[in-house]
C-alpha cells in the first residue's frame, strides 16, 4: 500500500515582511512536525515567503525588490528548515529572479535531505493583475517508494490542458499553492474537482488564509471527491492520501465506472485536434 501523509497549512504571509513571513512558516512546520509525526510532506499557500500583501494592498515595486535566484539565502533557509524537520516541503511558491533578469513566479519541492529537487516557474500567471513572467516547463517529482507529484500554482488550475499534462507525465497527486482573495474562489473549487476527476488524480489547493486570501483549501481524491476544505481563517488539513486508489480507478473506473485514460490510448491518436494539430498520445505509463 503506497500512502503519502500531507499537511496542507492554510496560513497567511506576514505583509511586507521577509524575516517575520519565514519566521512563521518555520514555526508551523516545526508546530505540524511535533503534532501529526506521521506527516512526510507540508505544503503552504502561494507567495507566503515573498510576503506578499492582500490584493489591494500591494506594493508597486515589492515583486523585483525581494525577487532572489534559485537556488540562493532563502532557499538555502528553507532546505536547512527541511533537513532539520526530515520532512518533504512545498514552501507554497516565491519571487525567483532568473540568470536573464526576469521574474518567475516559482514553486520548489525540498527533499528531507535538504536539496532542492524541482523547481516549477507558474506558466500561467494571473494577467493582467500578476507581472511575473510565464514559465514553459511542466514539472512532476519523485517522492521514493511512494509516487509522482505534479507541481501547479493557483491559475495554472484554470486551465485543462495544464493538470492533464501533469496527469498524462505520471503524476498522481497534484500540488497546487493557491493565493485567491476574490470571489471566484467557488470557481477554483469546481476547478479543483473536475481536474481530479477527469484526470484522475488527487489536488491539493492550499489557500491562503484571512486577512491575504479567503482559505477554503481542499484536497479532492481521484474520483472527484472532497476529501477535506477548510474555513477561510488559520487551519491545517492533515490527509494520509492512498496513492493505490489512483492505480485503482485509472484501472477499474472512477466510481467503477469511467475509464478515460483507456479511452484516450485507444482511439486518442486518431482524432485530429485543430487547436493542438495533433491527435492524443498515450501516456508512458498506461498499460495500452
Amino acid at each position: 500500500m503506497r500512502t503519502l501523509t500531507i499537511a496542507a497549512i492554510q496560513t497567511t504571509p506576514v505583509a511586507f515582511d521577509l524575516e517575520a513571513s519565514l519566521a512563521s512558516f518555520e514555526q508551523r512546520v516545526r508546530a505540524v512536525r511535533a503534532t501529526f509525526p506521521a506527516v512526510e510532506l507540508m505544503v503552504v499557500p502561494e507567495l507566503m515567503l515573498a510576503a506578499e500583501a492582500p490584493l489591494l494592498q500591494g506594493r508597486a515595486g515589492w515583486m523585483d525588490e525581494v525577487a532572489e535566484p534559485i537556488p540562493g539565502p532563502l532557499t538555502d533557509r528553507i532546505c536547512a528548515l527541511a533537513k532539520d524537520v526530515e520532512r518533504w516541503l512545498i514552501p507554497g511558491s516565491l519571487y525567483e529572479r532568473g540568470a536573464e533578469g526576469k521574474v518567475y513566479n516559482t514553486a520548489i519541492a525540498v527533499s528531507p535531505d535538504g536539496e532542492i529537487v524541482a523547481a516549477y516557474r507558474k506558466i500561467f500567471p494571473w494577467q493582467p493583475y500578476e507581472r511575473t513572467t510565464p514559465g514553459s516547463d511542466f514539472v512532476v517529482l519523485d517522492i521514493p517508494d511512494v509516487g509522482r507529484i505534479g507541481l501547479a500554482i493557483c491559475y495554472d488550475g484554470s486551465f485543462p490542458e495544464m493538470i492533464r499534462q501533469l496527469a498524462w507525465l505520471g503524476a498522481e497527486v497534484v500540488v497546487q499553492p493557491t493565493l485567491t482573495s476574490t470571489r471566484d474562489r467557488d470557481m477554483e473549487l469546481v476547478c479543483a474537482r473536475a481536474n481530479a476527476w477527469t484526470n484522475q488524480v488527487f489536488v491539493v489547493n492550499v489557500n491562503a488564509a484571512d486577512p491575504a486570501g479567503v482559505g477554503a483549501s481542499c484536497i479532492v481524491d481521484p474520483e472527484g471527491n472532497v476529501r477535506q476544505q477548510a474555513n477561510t481563517g488559520e487551519e491545517v488539513l492533515i490527509d494520509c492520501l492512498d496513492l493505490d486508489a489512483v492505480t485503482r480507478v485509472r484501472t477499474r473506473g472512477t466510481l467503477g465506472l469511467n475509464r478515460p485514460w483507456d479511452q484516450l490510448a485507444r482511439h486518442g491518436a486518431h482524432l485530429e485536434l485543430p487547436m493542438y494539430g495533433t491527435g492524443i498520445k498515450t501516456p508512458p505509463w498506461h498499460p495500452g
